[in-house]
């Protein structure tokens, strides 16, 4: 059987004290382990309201901020990296966030094992990690292949939404989604960030450098 290609390494980062407690005493709150089982998304949030997955959320600055901003919708984020799914459990935590949720664990194996058809308004893939050496490329996240399996996930209407501040990335992203039938482009090319996507420390770092930022985004027809 062939190895799948994983878009992503488990580094041994350090968790910090305050990231290990978040994940020991939050997680069974916040987090839905990983199971074969399909959700029920609005039993587990308690409501009907848009629902929108984040796919690997970093250290959570940005997840937070916008779920905060939008308690109307309902936000699912999927991290591997435990620094990252412990400084969002203390945010969710510090900010009393009733619409957000933790799944760690290997995006493609959520959407293929936990997500019915047909049950986002959106996602989220925020600043993926861009692999920029041209042998690594097949490791990059946003290929044709997943790109068709979100569209079985999002409702018509809903949108998939990609950020990248590496320009061959943003060109390989751009025709990943053009050539997928099911989308279509909000925009010309690449979309203004949209006022819901903060900008992060790094990003207002990079465009004071003279650094580009690119942003996606692309609606399930």
């Amino acid at each position: 059987m062939p190895q799948t290609i994983r878009s992503f390494v488990l580094r041994q980062g350090r968790v910090s004290n305050a990231q290990r407690r978040a994940c020991e005493t939050l997680l069974p709150q916040y987090g839905i382990p990983f199971s074969e089982n399909l959700l029920d998304l609005n039993q587990i949030f308690g409501r009907e309201a848009p629902k929108i997955l984040e796919i690997g959320f970093g250290m959570g600055e940005s997840t937070a901020t916008i779920a905060q901003s939008h308690p109307e919708n309902d936000y699912l984020g999927i991290e591997v990296h435990t620094p990252g799914v412990g400084s969002l459990l203390n945010q969710i935590e510090q900010l009393e966030l009733t619409n957000l949720r933790i799944i760690q664990h290997d995006a493609v194996e959520v959407l293929q094992h936990m997500l019915p058809a047909a049950c986002l308004d959106g996602v989220h893939i925020f600043f993926p990690d861009p692999w920029p050496k041209a042998r690594h490329h097949k490791r990059r996240l946003i290929q044709s292949d997943l790109v068709a399996r979100l569209c079985n996930h999002l409702k018509p209407g809903g949108y998939i939404h990609a950020a990248t501040d590496w320009e061959d990335y943003a060109e390989q992203i751009l025709h990943v989604l053009s050539q997928e039938t099911q989308l279509g482009n909000t925009a010309t090319d690449y979309a203004p960030r949209p006022d819901y996507r903060p900008l992060t420390k790094f990003e207002q770092r990079g465009i004071k450098l003279g650094h580009g930022v690119w942003d996606l985004i692309f609606r399930r027809i």
